[in-house]
């Protein structure tokens, strides 16, 4: 089973079906509307509006698990988003990535080790887990990675390559 088999709905209902980004290179993200690290969409944007052409797919899913940051309706979500933002890139429905919850999409991702050996839980918001065209997880970024990165950028590069 890869990402790309997962079941998983979109912001707002219906299914997201990850299915159809098979063959494309997809940056996962666990995002909040509330958290010091939100302006982190911006760059999560500019990668999507960057790379789209290439092949990237950058997928946010909004989790309420880290300091209650996330709390708004699939409505408040959206609005925030692409008010504050301009994101245009698809975002899924809330979910839980850590505890006896914890979607399966998540269940994937967390085995998967960042470049300090972290594996496991979810940290905080804005976690990152770059997906090759081929389902299978390549990297984890911390948290504190900004997408503008070049870790990020360079990753990224290769995965479309």
């Amino acid at each position: 089973m890869t990402v790309f088999d997962v079941q998983i709905n979109a912001l707002g209902g219906g299914p997201a079906n990850l299915d159809a980004y098979r063959g494309s290179v997809v940056l996962i993200v666990n995002v909040a509307s509330q958290c010091g690290l939100t302006p982190q969409y911006a760059g999560l944007q500019e990668l999507a509006d960057t790379y789209a052409e290439r092949g990237l797919v950058v997928l946010g899913v909004p989790c309420n698990q880290f300091g209650m940051q996330e709390p708004g309706t699939d409505a408040e979500i959206a609005e925030f988003c692409s008010v504050n933002y301009g994101v245009t890139f698809p975002i899924t429905e809330k979910v839980d990535v850590n505890g006896p919850g914890r979607h399966p999409l998540y269940d994937l991702l967390v085995g998967t080790a960042d470049v300090t050996g972290h594996s496991g839980d979810i940290r905080w918001n804005f976690e990152k887990f770059l997906i090759g065209r081929d389902g299978e997880v390549i990297t984890r970024f911390n948290p504190a990675v900004t997408p503008a990165d070049p870790m990020i950028t360079e990753a990224i590069e290769k995965a479309l390559a």
